[in-house]
Formats: structure tokens, sequence, C-alpha cells
């Protein structure tokens, strides 16, 4: 039968949502190809040298190898994270001039700025890496866009910006502060000879004002428009965060009421955005009597945050190293079967028993991808190429 509307009225419902999908295309590109890794490790500047990956994986084998077993892996679980402390024991390095390093004269922060530019150059040592400066606040600012000058000038010198460069704005109390840090950002690109939009940054989501502002508005996705395509990524701040909202020490952690609302916030910000999202920190070190109970609690929490769709966070010493991957090769292996299963009938349209959507075929396919990136699985276990489940993932199929 034919319809009865005249074309007018379908030409008139495109003309008026013309302008609403391009907004759409533009501001919701789908998620960000390519690998994201699996934690940001900071170290304070004072303490990046030469050796410092090695030296990590070195500490972080020599707990597992001398208390490995109280973490109960699989047999093969243990062997890729094994594998994992003897090959790559960091992913993402993050050199802090922030909280980790504190105020020193201005000239001692120019001289090691410039000294861990050059030592980064000459060294790398992670697939991904950067630093994280002092934030854009009154107090802070200058010396923040100074110390990712000279950092720069001294990376440069010896030679292009490294594979997974990116850089960490801290403590946003205003989005103004992104919009002006991204154009910080177009300025050293100018000054050092860089492609435009070479240059990105992780917003730290450690402050109220990040979430609410002053206007009562949400933030976080202003934060992420006012960067102007230059935001790679939101990171939780758990204590700064927990701190500021007046939750006393002895409370603050990632899996507190309070973190989860802030990140939920951050979740639905950032979908769709290509804007990654990482959880935060515990500061509970596994060394000495804590190792059992800091291990058993990092365990728990890296799991919590895989379960909840934040597949990065923070780490903060070479013993969380193990911990790290035992639980996201758990949560990999554990699953791949199943899902490996439901992506294949999706594909074959078997009647299963389980009708997935595209969108969860997409969901099957990106995990399966994350669990290829980290080491938790290997090419050769899954039916599926790199390249078919990349065309899941992005839904191409």
């Amino acid at each position: 039968m034919p319809g009865r509307l005249p074309e007018d009225v379908y030409a008139a419902a495109d003309a008026r949502l013309a302008t609403a999908d391009a907004r759409v295309a533009a501001e919701y590109p789908g998620a960000a190809p390519g690998r994201q890794p699996v934690h940001t490790v900071y170290v304070p500047a004072s303490a990046y040298r030469a050796r410092l990956v090695a030296d990590w994986g070195k500490r972080a084998m020599r707990v597992f190898v001398e208390q490995g077993e109280l973490l109960g892996l699989a047999p093969d679980i243990a062997d890729r994270v094994r594998e994992k402390l003897l090959t790559e024991p960091i992913e993402d390095l993050r050199i802090d001039f922030e909280d980790g390093y504190g105020r020193v004269p201005d000239d001692v922060e120019d001289a090691a700025a410039l000294a861990a530019g050059q030592t980064l150059a000459t060294t790398g040592g992670t697939p991904f890496v950067g630093i994280r400066f002092k934030s854009f606040e009154a107090a802070t600012r200058r010396r923040g866009i100074r110390t990712l000058d000279l950092f720069l000038a001294g990376l440069l010198e010896h030679g292009p910006l490294p594979p997974g460069f990116v850089v960490t704005l801290p403590k946003v109390t205003a989005v103004d502060q992104v919009s002006v840090a991204a154009d910080v950002m177009a300025s050293l690109e100018s000054a050092y000879g860089l492609a435009e939009g070479t240059l990105r940054f992780e917003v730290q989501i450690e402050t109220s004002q990040s979430i609410v502002d002053f206007d009562g508005s949400v933030s976080v996705a202003r934060i992420i428009r006012a960067a102007s395509g230059r935001c790679s990524g939101l990171h939780y701040g758990t204590y700064d965060y927990s701190a500021g909202l007046g939750i006393s020490a002895a409370y603050q952690s990632m899996d507190h009421p309070a973190a989860d609302f802030a990140k939920q916030v951050m979740q639905v910000s950032a979908a769709g955005t290509g804007v990654r999202l990482s959880d935060g920190s515990t500061n509970r070190l596994p060394v000495g009597d804590a190792l059992p109970a800091a291990w058993a609690e990092h365990l728990r929490l890296v799991r919590r945050s895989l379960e909840r769709g934040f597949y990065q966070g923070w780490d903060l010493h070479p013993h969380q190293l193990p911990t790290r991957y035992a639980a996201t090769y758990a949560f990999f292996r554990e699953g791949f079967p199943e899902a490996v299963k439901r992506l294949q009938d999706y594909t074959a349209k078997a009647d299963s028993g389980v009708l997935d959507e595209p969108a969860t075929a997409q969901a099957l396919a990106s995990y399966l991808l994350r669990g290829l990136d980290c080491g938790a699985l290997g090419e050769p276990e899954l039916p599926f190429g790199r390249a078919e489940l990349d065309r899941h993932a992005r839904r191409l199929t």
C-alpha cells in the first residue's frame, strides 16, 4: 500500500534536523580507535630516571615470585602476568610535576622539566607516556605552562614526540581552564613546529566543580567540548575529589558512593564522544605486613572497575603491577569463551536463545579487542581476526 504522507513532510523533517544531525555527528563520533592502556603509573618527576621502567618491572617480578601464591591464580593467568612483567611492566607512564612532586624553587623545577624531557627522549620504554603539570588555577598556572614548555624543549631537542604521548590537566575548577589549556596546546604546537592537534590532554575529574559547575549545570560534557577535540580522557581523582566533599580520610575510596556518582556522570557525559575513562587509585600500598590485605583490596577494586566499564586505573607502586594484571587478565579470560560464542552466533544469525542487538555485538568485539591489546588473550585463541573484530567494534558490518 502506498503511504499517504507527501514528500514535503519528509523534507521538512530533514531540514529541521539538519543542524542537530551535524552536531551529533561532530560531538559523538563513537569510541576512539586503537589501544587503551589498562593503567597509568604516576611517578614523581624527582624519581624519574632512565631505568625506571626496568626497575619497576624487576621489583614487581620479585614480589610476584616471592608472594604470588597469595593471589591464587590459575596457571595460565600466572604465566601471562609473569610474561607481562618481563616484557611490558608499565603500559602508560605519567611523569608527575603536580602533587607527587610538590612545590620547589622555580629554577629547580625548570631543570627537572628539561632533564625529564631529555631522559624520555633517549629511553622511552612504554607504549603511552606524558607528564602531569600543575593546574591552571591562578596560583600554579604559569608554573604549569612553563614546565610543559621546558619538558617539550628537552624532549623535542632529541627527536619527535613518542607514540602515545599525552599530558594531564589536574584540578579543574572552571571549564574556562580547559579552553585555555587547549589554546596553550595550540601555541606550543606552533612554537615547536608540531602538526595541529598533536598535543592532547587528559582531564582529571577531582574537584566538585568538575562535576557540577557554579550555575548548577553538569560540567563534564562542557569540559569535553571546551577542549576543542584535544581531550583524550577523563581520569577520576579518588582522594582530592573525596576530600573536597568533606569525606574523612578513613572512608575515601574508589568504591565510596560519592565516587560512583562522579564516575557515572563521567560515563554518561563521555559516552560516544571518543573520550576514554580511567578510574582512580588506592593508596593502600602492598608493602611489608600490609601486602596480603592490600593485594586483596587492589584485586577487588580493579575487578570492580572493569565490571563497571572503567578499563583503566592508576597505579602508584611496583607491587601493584602484579594485581593490576592478575585482575585484568582474569576478567578477560573468564569472559572470553562466552563473548566469542555470542559474537559467532550473532554473525551467523544463529537461533541460540540469546537475541543480541548490534550494539551488544559491538560491545562483545570491543571486549575481545581489549583482551588482545593487554595480553590477556592471544589471536590464535580466537576465531576472529583483529580486522574482523575491529569492524564489529566500529559497527561497520
